[in-house]
């Protein structure tokens, strides 16, 4: 029998209220950083850093350990950073830009976190997105507000390079004709030269591969650019084709893989988008084949969902940069670091988001005032920067000098550093 429940006026009104001030709450940097109040951070000293990632569904352990670098890096700062003579205090606030029922990141969601942030005077910058094809939709929005956007882990070319992508890539992100999108991780471009590289190298000139992607953007984007370099590596491409990530199991391509006679698969994908899956179906059908991924896969929730068997030499992942247990200078010292505090491993990509961090202070330090325009143009002046992943400079369109890959493979159930590649 249906209940009904009057609620006066007065306690709803309270009881709203009371929910709002909850959802706004900044998070705290640490907990030795005092955490800003609801009414304390509409104050003219506050600066706040956002971020906007997939903090639900199977990336949420990679972006745990991004939003971890993230706040190493600001509790670094003490919590606060000097702007032309005034001390600021920091604000972080880490957003989801995933959908719970789909477990992925979502459109509505990443731009609705752009308005969000778009609307808040105090964000000076923007730090995100993980995928490609969510910074798509936030990039033009944040573009034409002068928001700075600095990306720990996109790779899609076109997002800043001409001639690379779509026809109408990268100025159709540019509505203000301006630079405004930056990222600290080399593009697919350089990626998939590797990758296709190192597939001759394991699987011999001749060799044939057959190529898979996800679909999306990121995935297809970087199959492509496999695909591309290929035959200059002597790869003989008998299939190129996209799956469902969403899929109960690939048995079925898994026999149209074996009927080509290939002898090593790309996968052009995520781990969300069915890689653990994939190399189960390829193990437990005896698929006697190499497998290559990109970056994307470099994360423990591969070898959860695959289980380290069906990856035990036989899963090779490109990365930009190298893994952390080969890092030097402050690259060492940001992984010892995060052991000592957070008392695991970093993920690849929590020096990515540690370095974004750390080039976004940089930036405000140099700033002549405190606006979004005098922070884009600092960031976008950025040269010779000394930081956890070398000494590397922005170009003109927002990407990065560093050009440095590495090959990686598991063994005895871990990530297990191969080579650098491209050299």
């Amino acid at each position: 029998m249906r209940r009904i429940v009057i609620v006066s006026v007065i306690a709803l009104a309270v009881a709203l209220g009371a929910l709002l001030a909850f959802r706004h709450r900044p998070i705290p940097i640490s907990n030795d950083i005092p955490t800003q109040t609801p009414s304390s951070t509409s104050s003219s000293n506050i600066i706040r850093i956002v971020s906007s990632l997939p903090r639900t569904g199977s990336a949420a352990t990679q972006t745990i350990s991004m939003t971890n670098g993230i706040r190493m890096a600001l509790q670094e700062a003490g919590g606060k950073v000097e702007v032309a003579g005034v001390t600021y205090t920091l604000d972080y606030v880490d957003w989801d830009d995933a959908s719970p029922t789909s477990g992925t990141w979502d459109p509505a969601v990443e731009k609705a976190n752009a308005q969000k942030a778009i609307g808040d005077p105090q964000v000076m910058a923007y730090i995100g997105t993980y995928n490609s094809g969510a910074a798509k939709v936030s990039m033009p929005d944040l573009n034409a507000a002068g928001l700075t956007m600095i990306s720990p882990a996109n790779t899609w070319p076109g997002l800043t390079k001409p001639g690379v992508g779509e026809a109408d890539e990268p100025m159709k992100y540019r509505p203000s004709g301006k630079v405004t999108y930056f990222r600290v991780v080399p593009a697919d471009d350089l990626q998939g030269a590797v990758g296709a590289k190192w597939a001759q190298e394991l699987a011999g000139k001749g060799a044939k591969v057959f190529v898979l992607h996800d679909r999306e953007l990121y995935g297809k984007g970087i199959a492509e650019m496999f695909r591309k370099n290929a035959e200059p590596n002597g790869l003989n491409i008998v299939g190129f084709e996209g799956i469902d990530g969403k899929a109960g199991n690939y048995r079925a391509l898994v026999s149209k893989i074996r009927e080509s006679e290939a002898q090593l698969v790309y996968f052009g994908g995520t781990t969300e988008t069915g890689a653990g899956k994939l190399m189960k179906d390829i193990d437990d059908n005896g698929l006697p084949v190499k497998v290559i991924m990109p970056d994307a896969g470099y994360n423990e929730a591969l070898i959860s969902s695959a289980g380290a068997g069906p990856l035990e030499n036989k899963v090779f992942i490109t990365f930009g940069g190298v893994p952390p247990e080969q890092a030097t200078g402050k690259g060492k010292a940001f992984v010892d670091a995060y052991v000592a505090t957070y008392k695991v491993r970093p993920e690849g990509y929590a020096a990515y988001a540690y370095e974004c961090t750390k080039v976004v202070l940089d930036a405000l330090i140099r700033s002549k005032r405190m606006e979004r325009a005098a922070v884009v143009e600092a960031i976008a002046a950025t040269k010779d920067f000394d930081g956890a992943l070398g000494t590397w400079s922005f170009d003109a369109n927002g990407d990065t000098s560093l050009t440095t890959m590495s090959g990686n493979t598991v063994k005895d159930g871990k990530f297990t550093f191969v080579k650098i590649l491209g050299q």
